[in-house]
């Protein structure tokens, strides 16, 4: 019972244990997806635009110098202005800007005759009506000299190309032809391949429609924003000068959006972030520290379970065992011996007792000392224990006597059993070493009458004993008067 009591307590401090370790792991969880959070608003979403943004004005910043520098250069004004003469001249100017710089195109137009030449040379007569040269027509109304756009080029591979557009004047500040170079983009390709890849980040680049112009070279399900439900809802939101970060939900999962308007390139830039892309980690963490907190909380559990059935076993020979000795004390053989004796009385089974007393114990612990005495007592346990069989009882009554229950045991094979302790202890060469004079022991034998509890067979052997205390010690006697 006692033990049952102990195990609800440990029980209880378990679950308490599990529920404190639950609960600081959740907390902790929450902290950390908090935190993940903010970090991606505030931290890794920016820099990733920024680093985006920097990668691409190194890219369109030099080939801008050199489409600026072919602008002001004298040479295509004085041969716009002298009517086009010598093509060739020309030719092996844009062929040289080409392969200088590394360009896809090098190419020029002129305003007076509506000629498109490139570094192979006249390519076409530009036309109002040609939906492939409608950018020249809008590039010379604007009020800029320059412009950046982006374009699929039939003439030209039908890459996507880059384009830097300047306009040419005269002397006089008058339009005469646009020039300037066009490079292939694949690097934006690989860039947003390396930022999805690298950083888990779904990058785009969309217009003033919501078009989307740029995104890495995958099975685009969507053209435009407008195609895409989530963003639909957010496309006034996105497509605004000022920077944001946006959130919504797409199949039930949470995003994040980070904007950021390019001037350059006249797009936006947008940068996606799947939350759960980011925070599996700190879930994985989660399942671990709770998996190893169990595990922990488990194992100490097991610990005290084991301890407090150890130190409740401990308790429980303390009470049921003679501390000095080992054998059963009083209350213990009283409770076995009744348990033999119901099984006797239903089996019809004899059973004995023998009662026996250490002769002359009093003289040893006065002569020799208690540690003496002590030594005797353990001595003679173990004697007993070697000398007994498994299913009989001992038990240390009290001081210098002791008791056996013999199951299955009448009283001719109970006194041979008695005469056999007597000589093994008269005999013990250890006993012998340990007292000046012989150490022997006085033997009771009783068995088992209809009708018989403990105090009555146990008052027969007992009488038994003293009687051969009487008769000169050292021997044994039963009830029977033998």
């Amino acid at each position: 019972m006692k033990f049952k009591n102990n195990l609800y307590i440990v029980v209880t401090i378990s679950v308490m244990m599990i529920v404190l370790s639950i609960s600081i792991s959740l907390i902790n969880f929450m902290v950390s997806l908090r935190s993940t959070e903010t970090d991606l608003k505030t931290r890794s979403l920016p820099l990733t635009v920024d680093n985006i943004y920097t990668e691409i004005q190194k890219h369109v910043i030099e080939p801008n110098l050199v489409a600026s520098m072919m602008a002001h250069d004298t040479f295509l004004k004085d041969w716009l202005i002298k009517d086009e003469q010598n093509s060739d001249k020309i030719t092996r100017y844009l062929d040289t800007i080409k392969n200088k710089y590394g360009m896809f195109v090098a190419f020029l137009v002129s305003e007076k005759t509506q000629s498109y030449y490139t570094q192979n040379g006249f390519l076409e007569h530009l036309s109002p009506t040609k939906s492939d040269n409608e950018w020249y027509y809008k590039f010379k109304t604007l009020q800029e000299d320059h412009e950046i756009n982006l374009d699929f080029n039939n003439n030209l591979d039908n890459s996507l190309i880059m384009f830097i557009n300047h306009k040419i004047y005269d002397s006089d500040y008058h339009f005469v032809g646009a020039t300037g170079i066009g490079l292939k983009i694949s690097y934006i390709n690989d860039m947003l391949k390396r930022f999805r890849q690298e950083y888990n980040f779904t990058v785009l680049f969309v217009n003033e429609e919501g078009k989307i112009i740029l995104s890495e070279r995958t099975d685009a399900k969507i053209k435009s924003l407008y195609d895409a439900p989530e963003l639909r809802n957010l496309a006034d939101q996105i497509i605004i000068k000022d920077s944001k970060i946006l959130e919504y939900q797409k199949d039930g999962v949470n995003y994040l959006l980070k904007t950021k308007y390019i001037p350059e390139l006249d797009l936006y830039l947008l940068v996606e972030a799947k939350l759960d892309d980011f925070t599996q980690n700190v879930r994985r963490t989660f399942y671990l520290n709770l998996a190893a907190s169990l595990l922990v909380t488990v194992i100490i559990t097991f610990i005290i379970i084991m301890m407090i059935r150890g130190y409740n076993e401990k308790l429980e020979f303390m009470a049921r065992n003679d501390a000095l000795t080992g054998l059963m004390n009083r209350h213990a053989f009283d409770d076995s011996f009744n348990d033999f004796l119901l099984l006797s009385q239903r089996n019809n089974d004899p059973l004995s007792l023998i009662f026996f007393d250490i002769d002359n114990f009093k003289t040893i612990n006065d002569t020799l000392g208690h540690q003496a005495g002590d030594n005797v007592l353990i001595r003679i346990s173990e004697l007993l224990k070697t000398r007994l069989r498994r299913t009989d009882i001992i038990g240390r009554w009290g001081g210098e006597e002791f008791i056996i229950g013999l199951i299955n045991t009448d009283y001719k094979n109970a006194e041979v059993i008695a005469e056999t302790l007597r000589k093994a202890i008269e005999e013990d060469s250890r006993l012998i070493h340990l007292a000046p004079f012989p150490v022997t022991a006085s033997f009771g034998v009783a068995t088992v009458r209809t009708g018989d509890t403990i105090e009555t067979i146990l008052t027969r052997a007992d009488s038994a004993m003293y009687r051969a205390k009487e008769l000169g010690k050292n021997r044994i006697e039963t009830e029977l008067g033998t």
